[in-house]
């Protein structure tokens, strides 16, 4: 899979686009708005699908020596957990207290009511 022809690289360009047709349009679970998410995910979904096949294993249909099932799982895969892994690093970055030069950062629940 690693020299794949054209044809492979086609079909797994349409089943990542149809992934992250679904996961951005449809579902609307998004990283980013617009045209960038979409991208994102259309990029997440071939990289998954292109794995699909070598990890779920080769069986149903082949076209262009892609087997559409795992490559279509993977790809879907793919596409969401690149969503929700941006989503996650994001909540964690804006969840981080930020310090003032030369302060201790003290959580909310350990200071003392006055």
């Amino acid at each position: 899979m690693i020299g794949m022809g054209f044809g492979a690289f086609l079909t797994l360009l349409i089943l990542g686009l149809i992934a992250a047709i679904v996961i951005h349009s449809l579902i609307h679970y998004r990283m980013m708005e617009g045209f960038d998410g979409f991208m994102a995910k259309w990029v997440a979904g071939w990289v998954g699908g292109w794995l699909g096949g070598p990890v779920l294993g080769h069986w149903w249909f082949r076209i262009q020596n892609v087997y559409l099932i795992p490559a279509l799982v993977g790809s879907f895969a793919g596409a969401f957990i690149c969503a929700y892994m941006v989503k996650a690093l994001g909540r964690a970055a804006h969840s981080v207290p930020t310090a003032a030069a030369g302060s201790a950062v003290v959580p909310e629940v350990l200071r003392k009511a006055s």
